[in-house]
């Protein structure tokens, strides 16, 4: 009812901003599922026990990505090492909480997997107009949804049998329940 009322007085509420959100990660959820083809499995929402999500895991021949995905539409964005600013906006801590996200990740798929799972964080933007990283050597990777098939023929980094592993461990619950 909030968000009709606002609607109809076509003022915002807290919901435009989580429907914003959502479509975009249905976008890149649309984006992911074209790597199957080549061997790429991807779950998306999943919930943390500190009531946080993670918005997609990628997992395939490439190695194991976290996504944070974030929609900005027509947005100037420049990422620096740790933070991002959109069209010249506060600093925003996007690419310090997809470090934090990714060790949480690697953290938790290495207590249950008898291998080592390195997990590299990803930064993907949505709708943006321009995309600036001054730092193309920091770990964590930043492109726009529509480049997220140049994963695709990433290789090397899990055999077969590591990746139906970190996948099988990755769909249970009580996995991420740990903070």
């Amino acid at each position: 009812m909030q968000r009709l009322r606002s609607k109809l007085l076509r003022q915002s509420s807290e919901w435009d901003s989580f429907y914003t959100g959502l479509k975009g990660e249905k976008k890149v959820g649309r984006e992911l599922a074209c790597l199957s083809r080549s061997g790429w499995y991807a779950l998306h929402g999943i919930q943390k026990g500190n009531g946080g999500d993670i918005d997609h895991l990628l997992i395939g021949p490439g190695g194991v990505f976290t996504i944070n995905t974030k929609t900005h539409r027509g947005a100037a964005v420049w990422v620096g090492d740790a933070m991002v600013k959109v069209n010249g906006g506060p600093p925003r801590p996007y690419a310090a909480a997809s470090k934090t996200e990714a060790d949480f990740v690697r953290r938790s798929l290495q207590r249950y997997c008898d291998f080592d799972v390195s997990v590299e964080p990803m930064l993907v933007f949505v709708g943006v107009e321009s995309l600036h990283q001054s730092n193309p050597q920091s770990p964590v990777r930043v492109c726009r949804e529509r480049e997220i098939a140049a994963l695709g023929p990433l290789t090397g980094r899990l055999t077969a049998e590591q990746i139906e592993a970190v996948y099988a461990v990755a769909r249970h619950r009580r996995v991420w329940l740990r903070g």
